[in-house]
């Protein structure tokens, strides 16, 4: 089909109806910011890119350039900080996407025969409709905004463990002893969490955020996520206080929404990041001197690993186990040590699957690592 200019816009917002209606209905901050963001991407792509270089658009066409828009979106989420859960931002996409394809092909034809020869164009029921589409985004972010969480700003060091019981953003600062979250819709930006038992504790919460959170001297985990969706980004844990720490640990979450744990680094912890009972992505992130395994799916986990780099780790690189479904992708595992001669399991290992676990490897690189890539106690991998 060949668009206009007008027709590409005017299509684009009236097709962008049904996800701007789901974000209004979810009464979430992010979900307004989400369809705005995927809006203002696809009309600047309409105006500059699309209108010059696609004078006719195939059908086909769509996949392509809405794989485009979903890797453009998901960029800009991450760049803007907008806190969507992973699962809930990709249905906001899909339903965006599938609406513009049953409205360019179906709908607006069938409203306006000369639709396609119009190109694009919705005439007079255009300009109402973007109209309203404009008067109800702009209404929707200020109403979101009246009503989004508090944000506190901390200076300085505040004695710990500090306690969040109510949806908020906590930005900057040093706390010592801890920070519990017992609230969802919480953020932590850029805090830096020195001692306590856990450096941060996150139970039974949806929807919480850490951005730039740095935990140093922890005494159990550095994170530790229990009955929570959690997305962490851009954190590290270092200087465990004890040999008993986990850097990260997500644990029986199954019921939550899925959590994301990306562009992290751990350093000189028990495990580096592990997950029980989750649905977790793990991407991104870099594992150094772990003493007994350097990333852990475990536990009838169901998830990813990829794009991490796990170096110097103690027996086992990364690990798929106990039922756990797995896929490890683009993974680095270097310089794995063997621990102990006796039990195969532990021999340096890059890459296992352990007691009935099923993971799947792709591109994996193993430097110096003896125990290579295996499966062990009725596991599979699969390549």
């Amino acid at each position: 089909m060949s668009y206009t200019l007008r027709g590409r816009i005017e299509s684009r917002l009236g097709a962008a109806v049904p996800a701007l209606v789901l974000a209004l209905a979810l009464h979430r901050w992010w979900a307004i910011e989400l369809v705005a963001l995927m809006l203002a991407l696809g009309l600047v792509l309409d105006v500059i890119v699309y209108h010059r270089l696609l004078p006719y658009q195939p059908g086909w066409a769509a996949v392509p350039l809405g794989a485009l828009e979903l890797v453009l979106t998901y960029g800009g989420m991450r760049a803007l900080g907008i806190a969507a859960p992973l699962a809930w931002a990709g249905a906001l996409f899909a339903v965006a996407w599938v609406s513009g394809q049953l409205c360019g092909h179906a709908l607006f034809p069938r409203l306006r025969l000369e639709y396609a020869e119009a190109g694009g164009e919705l005439g007079r029921a255009g300009v109402a409709t973007a109209a309203a589409v404009a008067v109800t985004l702009v209404g929707g972010l200020g109403a979101a905004y009246a009503v989004r969480p508090p944000t506190v700003h901390l200076h300085g060091v505040v004695q710990g463990p500090i306690v969040i019981r109510h949806a908020e953003t906590l930005v900057g600062g040093v706390v010592k002893g801890g920070i519990l979250v017992r609230s969802s819709h919480v953020t932590l930006r850029d805090v830096t969490v020195v001692g306590g038992e856990y450096g941060v504790d996150v139970e039974h919460a949806d929807h919480v955020m850490l951005d730039g959170v740095h935990v140093v001297r922890p005494e159990l985990d550095g994170i530790r996520a229990l009955d929570a969706g959690i997305m962490i980004d851009d954190c590290s844990v270092s200087s465990p206080a004890s040999p008993l720490v986990t850097g990260i640990l997500v644990s029986y979450s199954m019921g939550r929404s899925m959590s994301m744990i990306s562009g992290c680094t751990v350093a000189g912890t028990r495990e580096g990041i592990a997950t029980h009972s989750s649905m977790v992505d793990v991407t991104g992130n870099h594992v150094v001197d772990t003493s007994v395994r350097g990333i852990l799916l475990g536990e009838m986990s169901m998830g990813s690993a990829s794009h991490n780099t796990v170096e110097g780790a103690r027996g086992i690189g990364i690990i798929c186990m106990d039922r756990s479904v797995c896929e490890f992708e683009h993974n680095t595992v270097a310089a794995a040590r063997v621990d102990g001669d006796e039990d195969p399991t532990r021999g340096g290992v890059a890459i296992e699957a352990f007691f009935y676990a099923e993971a799947h490897v792709a591109h994996n690189t193993v430097v110096a690592s003896p125990g290579g890539v295996r499966a062990f106690d009725n596991s599979l991998i699969t390549r």
